[in-house]
């Protein structure tokens, strides 16, 4: 494999990094480079890729403008068993980026053409200047200043991560003048945004069987409410036949997580409206306000290509784990949907899932409430091994697992998320007497799995 307008190679972390990361913000369609690999591809690896990768994050956040925090990714993988770090830069809405060294010059400047980053001529950096997004929720200044964070330090602290006293500034929550932005607004504790999942009797709006409003509190919370609400709607069809007993989601449960995510993450607040979220007999409608980000084409964003419209908060969900990667979301999708889901407008994106047709031609078809979440084998063994309330350090010891990072990545944030495992001390994450237990949800599941 050698590379593309879309791929660079990089056989160690050098000191043009930060030029090639400006090439692919400035480039319609991004980029990703590979550190570890020669310019043919060949596999070289890298020696100590943990500290590596904290270099580039750190070289990526101080040494580009404008702030590129939330635009790129920095993961690892292994290719023929060595260490290689893959960086997934999105196309960023705020052209031109330039090196915080040179400014915005010709020295700073790149753009990539065919598999280079080259400078960009002055007058590309003028016209692109005159098109920058200005209306970005971290330019608006919020509609109050009295904004308190005390659900999103939670949220932070249960992913592992402790939010000091600049954690506003570092989140980028703060706007030229040192005021809170809109971005701080739509996560802090209290807003005026509603957010509603209506469910509808029959394919119309005319019969509404239920309205749940959420929102006007943290984005974040609100995120994990209405993902609650909707796994909850996502009923199980069951047949029973002479044969066999056939359970279907109404929608396949990932490729929805997704589409819900994504309608919050590149929402368009600025128009003051929020996605919205519907159920009707034959489908689902998810709609976000905003049409496609400027310069990025239909077939780019069917094939994953990145233009994060809020970046702000992009960066929060992949903190919190909400988010994987750049680019993967709707990819995902398109593995249980097609194309033919999507609409696109001006001003909004819906995406529309229609619900299985069930051939009832032979059997019992039933509907019934889904208890059985999507999890992964490491949380079956959590909960199969989670009898009362534990420390932390007590269900590692019944697992046999010394890897704290490992345990917390892979076991218990996933059960936490999932509502299968609840802390006893609600209030405070992080308390040094901190223990779990099954939430009724766990002791149902649990009983699926003995």
């Amino acid at each position: 494999m050698t590379e593309t307008n879309r791929i660079e190679y990089k056989q160690e972390l050098t000191g043009d990094l930060e030029k090639e990361v400006v090439a692919f913000l400035n480039y319609h369609e991004g980029g990703i480079i590979y550190i570890g690999l020669d310019k043919k591809g060949n596999v070289a690896g890298v020696s100590d890729s943990d500290s590596d990768m904290l270099k580039v994050k750190d070289r990526l956040k101080n040494n580009i403008l404008p702030s590129c925090m939330g635009l790129f990714d920095v993961v690892h993988e292994e290719h023929e068993g060595n260490d290689v770090i893959k960086i997934i830069v999105a196309s960023g809405p705020e052209k031109p980026y330039y090196l915080k060294k040179y400014g915005m010059s010709e020295k700073g400047c790149y753009i990539r053409t065919g598999t280079a980053a080259e400078p960009m001529p002055v007058k590309m950096i003028e016209e692109l200047f005159s098109k920058r997004t200005r209306n970005s929720i971290g330019k608006i200044t919020s509609p109050r200043q009295d904004l308190t964070f005390e659900q999103l330090k939670i949220y932070y602290e249960a992913a592992g991560i402790t939010l000091n006293k600049q954690f506003a500034r570092n989140l980028e929550l703060l706007n030229e003048d040192g005021k809170y932005n809109y971005a701080a607004y739509l996560l802090a504790d209290r807003n005026n945004l509603s957010i509603k999942v209506a469910k509808y009797n029959g394919m119309g709006r005319s019969d509404l069987a239920e309205s749940n409003e959420y929102g006007q509190e943290s984005l974040v919370k609100a995120t994990k409410q209405v993902l609650d609400k909707i796994d909850v709607l996502n009923t199980t069809i069951t047949k029973i036949t002479s044969r066999e007993r056939e359970n279907t989601r109404l929608w396949h449960p990932v490729a929805l997580r997704e589409a819900v995510i994504n309608a919050f993450v590149h929402n368009d607040y600025s128009k003051e409206v929020p996605p919205k979220f519907e159920i009707f007999s034959d489908r689902i409608e998810i709609t976000s306000a905003g049409g496609l980000p400027e310069g990025l084409s239909r077939d780019e964003f069917f094939e994953g290509f990145s233009v994060p419209r809020n970046r702000e908060l992009m960066r929060v969900f992949r903190d919190l784990g909400l988010v994987e990667q750049l680019g993967s979301g709707v990819p995902r999708i398109l593995e249980t949907y097609s194309r033919d889901c999507f609409s696109f407008s001006d001003n909004f994106l819906r995406m529309a899932f229609p619900a299985p047709e069930m051939d009832y031609s032979e059997g019992t078809p039933q509907v019934t409430p889904q208890v059985t979440p999507q999890v992964t084998p490491q949380v079956d063994q959590l909960i199969l091994n989670l009898e009362m309330e534990l420390s932390r350090d007590e269900i590692q010891e019944k697992l046999g697992l010394s890897d704290r990072k490992n345990f917390r990545k892979n076991y218990l944030n996933p059960a936490l998320e999932s509502g299968l495992i609840e802390y006893t001390i609600q209030e405070s994450p992080n308390h040094p007497n901190q223990k779990y237990r099954l939430t009724e949800k766990g002791k149902d599941y649990k009983k699926t799995l003995d």
